[in-house]
C-alpha cells in the first residue's frame, strides 16, 4: 500500500486486506501508531498494489498484478459498515480476530476509485471505478 507522508514523499508499506463485496470496499486493520494509518488519516489517497503469488518459471515481470487507487475511510467502532468488514477481515483472517478487540486497531474501508491491470507482458489496461465496484461487488442471484 502506498499512502502520501506529511513532507510530501511517498511511503510503501505492506498489509493485508479483505474484501467486504456489499460495500464494494477493500478492508484493512491498522494500528494507530503505524505510519500508514497516519499519513491515511491526514492524506486519505491510496494505492495498493496486488499480485499474483511467484511461480516457478515463470518471470516475474509478467505476473499478474492490479494498481488499484482509492480513498480510505476509518470505520467507526459499532456502526454498520464496521460491523460488516470486520466480518469479512476475520472470515479471511481468523487468527487476527482478537486484535479487532484492541484499541489501537482500526478498520480503513478503501473505497476504490480506479485500477490499473496487467495481465502479463503487453497486456494491460485501465479500468474505471464502476468496472472496480461490478467485480468487487456481490455475487448475482
Amino acid at each position: 500500500m502506498g499512502t502520501i507522508g506529511g513532507d510530501g514523499a511517498p511511503f510503501v508499506s505492506m498489509v493485508p486486506y479483505a474484501l467486504e463485496p456489499a460495500l464494494g470496499c477493500l478492508v484493512i486493520h491498522v494500528s494507530g501508531l503505524a505510519a500508514h494509518t497516519g499519513n491515511l488519516q491526514a492524506r486519505p489517497n491510496v494505492s495498493l498494489l496486488v499480485m499474483q503469488s511467484e511461480a516457478d518459471g515463470e518471470p516475474v515481470h509478467a505476473l499478474p498484478r492490479v494498481s488499484l487507487d482509492g480513498r480510505a475511510r476509518e470505520l467507526d467502532v459499532g456502526t454498520p459498515a464496521w460491523d460488516a468488514c470486520r466480518a469479512a477481515y476475520v472470515q479471511r483472517f481468523p487468527e487476527a480476530e482478537f486484535m479487532t478487540q484492541l484499541g489501537d486497531f482500526r478498520f480503513i474501508a478503501i473505497e476504490l476509485k480506479g485500477a490499473r491491470q496487467v495481465a502479463g507482458f503487453g497486456a494491460a489496461r485501465s479500468i474505471d471505478a464502476e468496472e472496480v465496484r461490478r467485480a468487487l461487488g456481490p455475487a448475482g442471484p
